[in-house]
């Protein structure tokens, strides 16, 4: 059973929730300031780099397409040039993006908060898987993180950059809309990663059943095969490799509400 606790009322929860919030937002600003102060390291050798056809992804890309025959994974070039187009635009581009970095340093903190907000609600013996939520889900949402960064964003700034309407345009992308994308293809990748977690605890609340997720698979792969389209050059190749890391993590996340639905089912009948 569910560890005995006093009963909180609904303000006392707002200001347990007012709290983890305050305490979330202070690990961010740390993380920010400390991404702040690397400046170069984090623009100049990590963010720009998937403008540049030197970055690693383009190199494997390349070799990768020369083995399957697909040249339009190779490429020799990418014709942009980042701009800045308004006199604070570096300086609020570095506060921003120091933000969303101090975000991702501070993942692990902010789900361990998450837990100490959820874990009143839990038994013992979940109380007891804290220490392998926090690691598993922080886990995830790195290789997420990773994979928005060297698969999705060198993917999406190559097709982007390279597609015209007319060689006579010329791409001078302003610094906001480079960063967007990088920023988009990295946050939505490293959330995409939770899905295991995500089904785990829909699962738990009896929202989600696996009979339900086999119902909509097809759905599923056809929603990942969309998106996958759009983000990725028209190559097969290329969305193949942003589609099959999806839809593993989508059998793993079967997987996982099928254990969960079994063992609820089995405590019923016990009970």
């Amino acid at each position: 059973m569910a560890q005995e606790h006093k009963e909180m009322s609904f303000l006392e929860h707002l200001e347990v929730l007012r709290w983890l919030l305050i305490r979330s937002t202070i690990a961010i600003l740390i993380g920010a300031v400390l991404t702040f102060s690397f400046k170069k390291i984090l623009f100049d050798d990590i963010l720009l780099a998937p403008s540049k056809v030197d970055f690693v992804t383009y190199e494997y890309l390349c070799k990768l397409g020369e083995k399957m025959n697909s040249p339009g994974l190779c490429i020799k070039e990418l014709p942009f040039e980042i701009v800045s187009n308004s006199m604070q635009g570096q300086f609020t581009t570095h506060i921003w993006i120091s933000i969303v970095a101090g975000i991702i340093l501070v993942f692990p903190y902010i789900l361990y908060e998450v837990w100490r907000f959820i874990s009143p609600a839990l038994y013992n013996k979940e109380k007891k898987h804290a220490a392998a939520f926090i690691i598993i889900s922080s886990l995830l949402f790195f290789i997420g993180v990773l994979f928005g960064f060297y698969i999705i964003s060198p993917l999406s700034v190559q097709f982007l950059v390279t597609y015209q309407v007319s060689p006579i345009i010329k791409n001078l992308i302003p610094l906001s809309s480079y960063f967007s994308v990088l920023k988009s293809s990295v946050l939505a990748s490293g959330i995409m990663f939770e899905l295991p977690i995500i089904i785990y605890f829909l699962s738990k609340l009896g929202l989600v059943t696996p009979q339900f997720l086999r119902t909509y698979r097809k759905h599923a792969i056809v929603i990942v095969l969309i998106l996958a389209a759009i983000i990725t050059p028209p190559d097969m190749i290329s969305q193949v490799i942003v589609t099959i890391p999806v839809l593993l993590l989508y059998e793993v996340s079967i997987w996982i509400s099928a254990v969960i639905y079994k063992k609820q089912n089995k405590d019923l009948i016990t009970k």
